[in-house]
């Protein structure tokens, strides 16, 4: 597609943090470069306020809102306006050139889904989907005009740092995820026993949804990340690391087989990357996260504690069984983070719901969009029930 020409855009998860920041990035690029993007489509589960002021704003055609109730009010607001009001988030993808999925969690499976089989840019923040359904997902990338371009800041610097190989398949020695530590880094297992939801909320340097923040302070965002970074890749796991870097100025790196390592440096904008995959392959007119060399000081890295922060080395576990074994870890994890936001779970339990669920993992290898779903449904099954009986 022409750089000249507008890009339609679709957001599912338009009222959570990547929404609005897709907003962000797309009206600054509007006023550098006037009618570079259009909104074509919205989503959202249930933020009504939040969804009409954007409708309002963006005059999309069609808007789609998953919760019934919620539904009911934004249509009753839009009355005889233009824009169609649906259910299915998915509906959104016909009219776009790029869908972000921004949608938390499982539910975001459907948008990654209709989206690579309708052959468009799949703009990636919704990690558990293509974790959860991997085996499904995959052989929808090679559909026509499909292409995945990640959202989350350290697969797209990893993306940013491929592009520069000629046979990233022969000349990738290791992939280095980098991970800022989350709010406890440097604790021990017994000074994080009483773990408040508030603490597990405050993240060093990213803002970031409720549940993505609680995976970063317990590094299961990082595990899960390791798991996405092999299906976008085709990395074996033996060759992706983790290492800690608490400044997230350095947002992931590559080692060559010559020895040579790239990485990508930022300040922590979440704009960046979401522009990024707006603009593929070409890049913004904007600046985001640009450094202030005269300013950064220092660039610190160490190795994760593996022993306090368990659940890293249970995503590695998970991937290499491979089959529906992360869609089962995603799963209970969920579970487990609402339990922990809701208060009926401590923090440092988190990691045990996961290995309670896991060792009743079937085996199981999905091969279509309803063998995930209930994967993932057996998973939560019994993730809930091990939390009511803790």
């Amino acid at each position: 597609m022409s750089e000249r020409m507008t890009q339609r855009v679709a957001i599912a998860g338009c009222t959570g943090s990547i929404g609005t920041q897709t907003l962000d990035v797309v009206r600054a690029e509007n006023e550098r470069r006037p009618g570079s993007y259009e909104i074509v489509g919205l989503g959202a589960s249930a933020s009504v306020e939040t969804l009409l002021a954007q409708v309002d704003e963006f005059r999309p055609p069609i808007v789609a809102v998953a919760d019934e109730t919620a539904r009911s009010k934004v249509a009753a607001a839009l009355g005889s306006s233009p824009t169609e009001v649906v259910a299915d988030l998915a509906d959104l993808v016909a009219g776009s050139d790029v869908v972000v999925n921004g949608v938390v969690g499982f539910a975001g499976l459907a948008v990654t889904v209709e989206t690579l089989r309708s052959g468009k840019r799949l703009a990636l923040a919704n990690k558990e989907s293509l974790i959860a359904a991997g085996p499904v997902v995959q052989p929808l990338r090679a559909t026509p005009g499909a292409e995945l371009v990640p959202v989350d800041s350290e697969h797209c610097a990893l993306h940013m740092c491929l592009r520069a190989s000629f046979d990233a398949g022969r000349e990738v020695a290791r992939l280095l995820l980098t991970a800022s530590g989350g709010p406890f880094r440097g604790r021990s297992a017994a000074e994080l026993s009483e773990v408040t939801v508030e603490s597990a909320l405050a993240h060093p340097t990213w803002a970031m949804g409720p549940k993505i923040t609680v995976d970063s302070s317990t590094l299961m965002n990082k595990g899960l990340e390791v798991i996405e970074a092999h299906e976008l890749f085709g990395t074996p796991y033996d060759q992706i690391d983790v290492v800690v870097h608490p400044q997230s100025i350095v947002h992931s790196m590559v080692e060559f087989t010559d020895g040579t390592t790239m990485a990508q440096l930022s300040m922590p904008d979440m704009k960046l990357p979401i522009g990024y995959a707006l603009g593929y392959p070409h890049r913004l007119a904007t600046p985001f996260g640009a450094i202030d060399w005269t300013t950064l000081s220092r660039l610190d890295f160490e190795p994760p504690d593996r022993a306090t922060f368990r659940c890293l080395d249970l995503a590695y576990e998970a991937g290499r069984v491979g089959g529906s074994a992360p869609a089962w870890l995603s799963a209970a994890n969920e579970i487990a983070v609402d339990g922990f936001l809701a208060g009926r779970v401590p923090w440092n339990a988190i990691p045990d719901v996961c290995v309670a669920v896991m060792q009743m993992h079937d085996g199981e290898i999905p091969k279509s969009v309803d063998e995930v779903i209930e994967a993932d449904r057996s998973a939560r099954r019994y993730a809930t029930e091990i939390l009511t009986t803790t």
